[in-house]
């Protein structure tokens, strides 16, 4: 059985999942995930504790059992994208050369985009060769927010 808590959050409304093993989903809006009960679990609420501590600005890394489920690429995707510093961004192709896949980067970004533990697992931080947005689930203007929120944070530290 999943456990889900709902909360609003200054980006909005996101739903956390989790299990007896991790968190397994932190998505955006308020989803429905077969097999959940809503529950003010332990774990759950730690997650909402530390994000209410990274929107103040005043927690830069998150300390939360994860267990996502994807494929081994993916999972290799998502490890990366853990490695990513807070306040800085790496393009797509970054993290395929990270991962071994020099030429992978639409494979990255589609690995990016069946992230189930947004913000935890920052793939947000994933930018154009450029330096340009792109896509993200949470829209762009979450993503801009959530990239400015580290950005201003990061300079305080300096």
């Amino acid at each position: 059985m999943t456990d889900v808590l709902f909360w609003q959050s200054p980006v909005g409304a996101l739903t956390l999942a989790g299990n007896g093993g991790g968190l397994t989903h932190l998505l955006f809006g308020k989803a429905a995930l077969p097999q959940a009960q809503e529950a003010a679990a332990p774990l759950l609420l730690e997650a909402r504790r530390q994000l209410e501590e990274y929107f103040s600005g005043a927690r830069t890394a998150f300390d939360l059992p994860l267990s996502p489920q994807g494929t081994d690429f993916q999972r290799r995707v998502w490890d990366a994208l853990l490695t990513i510093p807070y306040g800085e961004t790496r393009s797509y192709r970054d993290i395929a050369e990270l991962v071994g896949r020099p030429k992978g980067f639409r494979a990255v970004g589609m690995a990016n985009h069946r992230n189930p533990i947004s913000i935890i697992v920052p793939c947000h931080r994933v930018v154009g060769k450029n330096g340009s947005l792109t896509g993200y689930g949470g829209g762009l203007d979450t993503k801009r927010f959530l990239l400015e929120l580290e950005r201003r944070r990061a300079a305080v530290s300096l």
